[in-house]
């Protein structure tokens, strides 16, 4: 089992990778997932993020989370076919925490070299776009 520390990682670049491991058969814990980071200006991505908020009803979906640990979840989610069986068994290795738990705090974090954001361009981290979106956490 890899403990993967997201703090300063790309979330595309993390979840790509992430995935990619899923598929393989490895069981992944994504821990610090309100520190990953979304490349672009701060206004612009908070305005895609609502205006995908907001599609569809609370009736019926697509629904779509505030939560910095499920915005992370659904991107890795995307970056997988989770409506085959292979899919649903590789989603069902992933767990993604706020923080540090208890029980993975004296586990080593590994951290993906080629997910961590070297920008010189504006980003947002998940947590400030979760709390905007309207998370407490």
């Amino acid at each position: 089992m890899a403990v993967i520390d997201a703090t300063g990682s790309v979330l595309g670049r993390l979840a790509s990778v992430v995935a990619k491991r899923l598929l393989e058969g490895e069981e992944i814990v994504v821990v610090n997932a309100e520190h990953a980071i979304i490349s672009g200006g701060r206004v612009s991505v908070f305005n895609e993020y609502k205006v995908i908020r907001d599609i569809g009803s609370q009736m019926s979906g697509p629904f779509f989370p505030r939560m910095p640990d499920k915005i992370v979840t659904r991107t890795i989610r995307g970056m997988i076919p989770y409506q085959k069986p292979r899919g649903r068994e590789a989603f069902k290795r992933l767990r993604v925490y706020i923080g540090v738990p208890d029980s993975y705090a004296e586990s080593s974090l590994e951290r993906i070299e080629e997910a961590l954001g070297k920008l010189t361009c504006q980003y947002t981290k998940v947590g400030d776009l979760s709390r905007k979106l309207g998370a407490k956490f």
